[in-house]
């Protein structure tokens, strides 16, 4: 999954993404552990979407605080 991708999930499809991608990781761990996993790329590749999906929370969470805050209190430096 690209950024991009990522970007065009609601915050509730962001949240159901990064709880499967992080039950996908666990079961390519698991998989990996039991000789099962011929593809090794795919945890990596997991882990890099799990990092971009959380970046995009975070990018929306810092946006809405900024948002919340009054501009007096931006100008003034506070």
């Amino acid at each position: 999954m690209q950024i991009t991708e990522v970007r065009e999930l609601s915050d509730s499809e962001l949240e159901k993404e990064l709880t499967e991608q992080e039950r996908a990781l666990m079961n390519l761990r698991f998989r990996k552990a039991t000789m099962q996993l011929t593809n090794t790329n795919e945890l990596g590749n997991t882990r890099k979407t799990i990092a971009r999906i959380k970046t995009v929370i975070r990018e929306r969470a810092i946006t809405a605080s900024m948002a919340s805050e009054s501009p007096e209190s931006l100008a003034q430096g506070e």
